[in-house]
């Protein structure tokens, strides 16, 4: 029987005992002579059977909303739940008894029991792949090595060679005038300026591929404080101490310098913001920028980095979520459940 068939039930029987008793207290106090008794004696200027007949009725309807109302609970209870647990969050329950739903309670622990088992071994793994990783260190160089020049040869030599034609085409025109000569020497500037972001966003990807013996939060302080010397842009960072899983501190901060390189080769933005923070039983990875923007749906099937960036989130059992306006900038947040040892929350 399900609920709505409950509720309706519940409505019935309620109604047929509300009659029940008023009859048996009409017979008990007020002995009747006669039947017709019920239909001639009047009490608030209604037949008194109509009377009993309405109150039974109006009992019935409240004990049905009653029980509607607490099946809506109910329902508003379970839906809350589940739209936690999909969300990766903590899951409070209540110590109510809450009858036949108490299966479907239990259920809903077996799902949040498995979904943290299954982060849990995700973090573990992620972490054994970081030690991997590090005792194949010359390959991944190697690697890395052969991505880098393809980047310089796509990016940064073709903006030199540009920038050297333009030069050589202004010095043999000697007959330009010198308002079209200063226009194409802003080119010039602007294309070496280009160069020298695009060299400084590659060599982000010049550091060694796991932080060795620094932690994440040192390794993210070193690597803004560094970038405030070297780009002319207005960076601010909230870093907070953090005790992480060597597999998650390697994959967030590859995910910072693959968002810094982008920021600072394509996003052509002035402000960059950075915060890594624990909230929650979750570390909270976030970058921030002012610039031009981009079309994330276009991006996740064309971007390599975008792609690899969001790999690296569900390694660790976490999740990337981005949001970028045109011309208003970019926002891109990691969330990654944080658990400390034997299956806890932090």
């Amino acid at each position: 029987m399900n609920g709505w068939q409950k509720q309706v039930l519940a409505g019935l029987l309620s109604f047929v005992l509300f009659a029940m008793v008023i009859l048996l207290f009409t017979f008990s106090a007020f002995p009747l002579k006669d039947w017709s008794d019920l239909w001639s004696r009047k009490v608030l200027d209604l037949p008194y059977i109509l009377l009993a007949l309405a109150l039974s009725v109006t009992g019935g309807l409240g004990v049905g909303i009653a029980q509607g109302y607490a099946l809506k609970r109910k329902f508003h209870y379970v839906e809350h739940q589940l739209d936690e647990i999909g969300k990766g969050n903590p899951v409070l329950y209540d110590d109510v008894d809450r009858g036949d739903l108490q299966k479907i309670e239990e259920k809903m622990k077996q799902i949040e029991a498995r979904f943290k088992k299954q982060t849990e071994t995700a973090q573990r793994l992620a972490s054994e792949r970081a030690k991997e990783r590090e005792k194949s260190l010359q390959e991944v160089v190697h690697q890395e090595r052969n991505r880098l020049a393809r980047e310089l040869h796509d990016s940064v030599s073709q903006q030199l060679f540009a920038a050297s034609m333009m030069m050589s085409a202004i010095n043999e025109n000697k007959s330009t005038d010198t308002e079209s000569r200063d226009r194409q020497m802003a080119m010039v500037e602007k294309m070496i300026h280009q160069s020298q972001l695009e060299m400084r966003a590659l060599l982000l990807h010049l550091r060694p591929v796991a932080l060795k013996d620094k932690s994440l939060s040192e390794g993210c302080n070193e690597l803004l404080h560094e970038l405030t010397q070297k780009v002319p842009m207005n960076i601010e960072w909230t870093v907070e101490p953090l005790s992480l899983e060597k597999g998650i501190e390697d994959q967030l901060f590859r995910i910072l310098q693959e968002a810094v390189s982008n920021t600072l080769r394509h996003a052509k933005a002035n402000t960059l913001t950075v915060m890594l923070i624990e909230r929650d039983d979750h570390i909270i990875l976030r970058i921030v920028d002012d610039g031009i923007g981009f079309d994330v749906e276009e991006a996740k099937t064309s971007s390599y980095g975008l792609q690899n960036m969001q790999e690296r989130a569900l390694e660790v059992g976490g999740t990337l979520k981005v949001v970028s306006l045109s011309e208003q900038g970019t926002r891109l947040e990691v969330k990654v459940p944080h658990f400390v040892k034997g299956g806890e929350p932090s």
